[in-house]
């Protein structure tokens, strides 16, 4: 994402990835408004007595009042639908905006942004210079490409030998299995940006295989080779959660998620300094004993979440108070899921509330 303008109440952005827009479907909230160009059929352009649709599309500049967002994890558009505000023609009728990557948009706020929108969109800003990382998940039988974003764990594509077919001898079963790692990696790493580090792994030694083929034809690929105990999507989440590819990952925001919610899981086996569910945390919020809050971050959106008789946005302010910070976690990541059973916020505190 840049920043191509911006002030206390107006932002004008450039999305450059689908984390970016991932970040804006969080921010393009209903109310504010979201300008672009768009394109409309200019009614006057069509011939006496001919339908609508038989007029000319322009495009032009269309500032929306915003009413809904419509976005999918990774996928390349964002929806956001709404009553056209400013525009040459058709105002007050509704109107979708669709925005892709290379789009540029004007986020407005009637009052200022608060610090939680603030902090998100800088985020996305700074995560722009950072490369996304591909993990490689290897079995003998099965290959599967996935890539760290800032915000989560991508799958990409499958390959797989499993299925029916006759069982042919082990000379014919390991030339099988050279072809098809061969194969995988041709595609592999033409699906992948030479200068994107990656990371190979897996149980067993099929992933020493498979490194070994992708540096016969790359030498220069920054490649990490790491053993796992599981395979597929766990195996992913395994070097995410352990810890395993901390220099390629240090920089990235979901690594900073994980390993706060890794210390959550321990302080709360060893009976230490944290608090979840809303008496605990509201009684350490009054104490001033919140160090860092960890909320997911659709729920501190949702506008309808209380948390001591005021909205959860209002309640989480006040750690400017006490001098707490704020970390807004996504949940497309296995340790994100597990926070959602903790009621989606939990707060790692200064000290063992008695």
């Amino acid at each position: 994402m840049r920043i191509l303008r911006r002030d206390d109440t107006q932002w004008k952005l450039r999305i450059e990835s689908e984390d970016d827009l991932w970040v804006l479907a969080r921010v393009a909230t209903q109310g504010r408004s979201i300008a672009m160009l768009g394109e409309r059929r200019d009614p006057t352009t069509a011939e006496s007595g001919l339908r609508a649709k038989a007029a000319e599309r322009k495009k032009m500049w269309i500032q929306l009042k915003i009413l809904k967002t419509e976005y999918q994890t990774y996928s390349d558009i964002l929806r956001v639908h709404g009553t056209i505000q400013q525009a040459p023609i058709d105002i007050g009728l509704h109107h979708t905006h669709l925005i892709e990557c290379g789009d540029e948009v004007e986020l407005i706020s009637m009052d200022a942004f608060p610090e939680m929108d603030v902090s998100l969109l800088e985020e996305a800003i700074e995560s722009s210079n950072k490369s996304n990382v591909s993990i490689v998940v290897v079995e003998n039988d099965e290959i599967v490409l996935f890539e760290i974003t800032s915000r989560g764990l991508r799958e990409g594509a499958t390959w797989s030998m499993r299925g029916g077919g006759k069982r042919g001898d082990a000379r014919n079963s390991e030339s099988v299995a050279k072809s098809f790692q061969k194969q995988v990696a041709k595609e592999i790493l033409a699906a992948t940006d030479q200068e994107l580090p990656m990371i190979v792994c897996g149980p067993g030694h099929a992933r020493e295989k498979l490194r070994t083929v992708i540096l016969e034809s790359e030498p220069q690929r920054n490649l990490r080779l790491i053993a796992t105990s599981m395979a597929g999507r766990a195996g992913a989440n395994e070097v995410l959660q352990d810890g395993l590819a901390n220099e390629f990952l240090q920089d990235h925001a979901i690594h900073k998620e994980i390993q706060l919610l890794e210390e959550v899981w321990a302080r709360i086996a060893s009976n230490g300094a944290v608090a979840y569910g809303e008496h605990e945390l509201v009684r350490a919020m009054e104490e001033g004993a919140i160090e860092t809050l960890l909320v997911a971050i659709d729920l501190l959106r949702d506008g309808e979440t209380l948390m001591d008789g005021v909205l959860l946005s209002d309640w989480v302010a006040k750690l400017d108070e006490i001098g707490g910070d704020l970390i807004q976690c996504s949940i497309d990541h296995d340790a994100g899921e597990q926070l959602t059973g903790l009621g989606g916020i939990v707060a790692l505190l200064r000290y063992k509330m008695v």
